[in-house]
């Protein structure tokens, strides 16, 4: 599947540095696509363990959850407000837990 998208960016460009600027975007993309999915997974695993009742799983997930997405911030993957939500639901709902 990666040599069919290559081929339709390569194709699309004349000059080299556009080729080659197109290749550089294809695997930055590949590699955000992993780091996405991370943070994602991440956040539904403290969910998940918000959501079971364990209070010291959960404090980890959150913990982890925390640490996950403060660097998909640092790394432009996500925006600080948009990951400060995240955290304060989480945190909110780990507040509420008996």
């Amino acid at each position: 599947m990666k040599i069919i998208a290559w081929n339709f960016f390569l194709n699309m460009a004349n000059i080299s540095s556009s080729r080659k600027r197109a290749r550089q975007a294809q695997k930055r993309r590949q590699h955000n696509v992993g780091l996405r999915s991370r943070y994602r997974t991440c956040v539904k695993k403290a969910l998940q363990a918000l959501a079971s009742g364990n209070r010291e799983a959960a404090d980890e997930a959150y913990r982890k959850a925390s640490s996950v997405l403060d660097s998909s911030v640092g790394k432009k993957l996500l925006h600080k407000n948009k990951a400060a939500r995240y955290k304060h639901s989480l945190n909110r709902r780990l507040r509420t837990m008996p």
